[in-house]
């Protein structure tokens, strides 16, 4: 299997086909493309077979990406429109796996004292959680609420336990029917930083985009669906570089620059060049963009509306 360094379906899929020349679709995975309007996309990756898993390294099921384009700007129209489409997307995931009065708990993943990996806790912070109400004041709750719960179990470097085991003692006292698990991703582009959302019916392995897996959270493990929504929020130094190479080279295609420069380039300081063609794409990465915590903010916002109106 391909070391993808990528936590995303959409981008494995993509390196396969590239790696091994493929011009038509990979069996045993189905893409579908939509294209909300010039900042919103949708694309649906379904792997349908063993062949597909096999391909990808991503067990069979669904997963979906919603990109969103220019997040570091986006005001507060952009942010509920997104949140709408990735409710959009959420519903048929739940719906499923689980009735309409099915408890849930929604987990947040990651480290609140880490701006790239505090994207979980931040989204617990704004959930709507009821369970609490119907179980004790169940006269202020609307007749059909859901009941949600919430939770943000921390890090294994600072609570020295691993993820999995919290939540399976959460699993057997509080009983949900279905776990929502929201975790920051790694990616192998920079321009999904913190701009896309993937959504998954098959659980998720934490760490596994950057080389730390810890256990996995799914079905198999807890006894209960999980459905895994997680945004990259980190790349790789040779994700970086990869791409920034990529931008560098077309710059200089671009001005057409001969052999000879190519030659000088090597005995020379090209920082300045690299920033050139790097900045007009908002590319000036400092191991994750220097807009982190607006980005953050603005996706946790996104995630935790979005949940909200599905549940």
């Amino acid at each position: 299997m391909y070391n993808f360094r990528t936590d995303l379906a959409v981008e494995r899929h993509d390196i396969y086909r590239k790696a091994n020349k493929i011009e038509n679709k990979i069996d045993g995975i189905d893409v579908e493309e939509q294209a909300i309007d010039d900042k919103l996309k949708v694309t649906r990756v379904k792997v349908t077979n063993e062949n597909g898993e096999q391909a990808i390294g991503k067990p069979i099921g669904s997963y979906i990406t919603v990109d969103v384009k220019d997040l570091k700007m986006a005001d507060e129209e952009d942010i509920q429109k997104s949140a709408e489409i990735l409710s959009k997307e959420l519903v048929p995931l739940l719906d499923k796996h689980i009735d309409k009065q099915g408890e849930i708990l929604v987990v947040g993943l990651g480290n609140l004292y880490v701006t790239p990996d505090s994207l979980g806790p931040k989204v617990i912070n704004d959930i709507d959680v009821t369970r609490h109400l119907i179980k004790y004041v169940p006269q202020y709750v609307e007749e059909g609420t859901r009941m949600v719960s919430a939770v943000s179990p921390g890090v294994l470097g600072t609570t020295g336990i691993e993820t999995m085991e919290i939540l399976k003692g959460i699993v057997e006292n509080v009983h949900p029917k279905l776990v929502i698990v929201i975790d920051a991703l790694a990616s192998r582009s920079i321009e999904r930083i913190s701009s896309t959302i993937q959504l998954s019916d098959t659980g998720i392995v934490p760490g596994a985009g950057v080389g730390n897996s810890r256990k996995e959270i799914s079905q198999r493990t807890l006894g209960i669906p999980v459905i895994a929504m997680g945004i990259p929020t980190v790349v790789e130094s040779a994700v970086l570089v990869n791409d920034c190479l990529d931008l560098f080279i077309t710059k200089l295609q671009t001005q057409a620059k001969s052999n000879d420069y190519l030659n000088k380039l090597k005995e020379q300081d090209n920082y300045e060049e690299i920033k050139e063609a790097l900045v007009p794409n908002d590319y000036n990465m400092i191991v994750t963009p220097k807009e982190i915590d607006d980005l953050i903010e603005n996706m946790s916002s996104i995630v935790a509306r979005g949940i909200n109106m599905s549940l």
